[in-house]
C-alpha cells in the first residue's frame, strides 16, 4: 500500500494525536489562497497599468452596477470593515475618482457615485478584469463554469453558518 500523499489524504489526517489540515482540500484555504493570488496579481497589474489598486478597482465596480450607494453597502457587498472603506473612498474622492454627497432622504447617509474619470477608469479595467476572468476559467468547460458559480453562491449565501457569533 502506498503512503498517503497531501493529495490523497482528508481533512482529517492526523500526525500523532493532533490533527492536521490537507491544504489541498480544505476549502476555506483553497478560496482564500485564489483570493490572495488574484488580488495580488491584479494589484501588480491594475496599479501601473490604471492607477487603481484592486480594492479601489472592487469599488468602481460595486459603483458602476449599482450607482449612488452609501458607504454601508460597499462594505457589506464586498466584505470589507467601515474605516479600510471609508479611507480608499477618500483617496479616490480626492483623486476625482467618486463624488460623495450628503443622501437628501437621509443627512446621515452620504451617496457616493462614480465620476466621469472614474466611470472612464472603469471602462478601461472592466475589459482586463473579464479578460483574467475569461483566462481563469479556461480550464472548465462552460456547464462546469455555471456548475461552480452556482456553488459559490451556495458557499456565500451559507457563510452565515461560519460568521454568525451565535455558533
Amino acid at each position: 500500500m502506498q503512503p498517503p500523499t497531501s493529495k490523497s489524504r482528508h481533512n482529517t489526517a492526523t500526525e500523532g494525536d493532533a490533527p492536521l489540515l490537507d491544504l489541498d482540500r480544505y476549502i476555506p484555504a483553497l478560496i482564500t489562497f485564489i483570493a490572495n493570488k488574484l488580488s495580488k496579481s491584479a494589484n501588480a497589474f491594475y496599479q501601473p497599468a490604471f492607477g487603481v489598486n484592486v480594492t479601489e478597482w472592487r469599488i468602481i465596480a460595486l459603483l458602476a452596477i449599482e450607482p449612488g450607494i452609501p458607504a454601508a453597502r460597499i462594505c457589506h457587498v464586498i466584505g470589507f470593515d467601515k474605516g479600510p472603506v471609508s479611507r480608499t473612498l477618500a483617496a479616490m474622492e480626492k483623486r476625482g475618482l467618486i463624488a460623495i454627497r450628503i443622501d437628501p432622504n437621509d443627512g446621515r447617509t452620504h451617496s457616493i457615485s462614480l465620476t466621469a474619470k472614474g466611470r472612464t477608469t472603469h471602462d478601461k479595467v472592466i475589459a482586463v478584469a473579464l479578460g483574467r476572468e475569461r483566462r481563469l476559467l479556461s480550464c472548465l468547460s462552460r456547464d462546469e463554469q455555471e456548475i461552480l458559480i452556482g456553488l459559490l453562491r451556495r458557499l456565500h449565501e451559507n457563510l452565515g453558518a461560519v460568521t454568525d457569533t451565535d455558533s
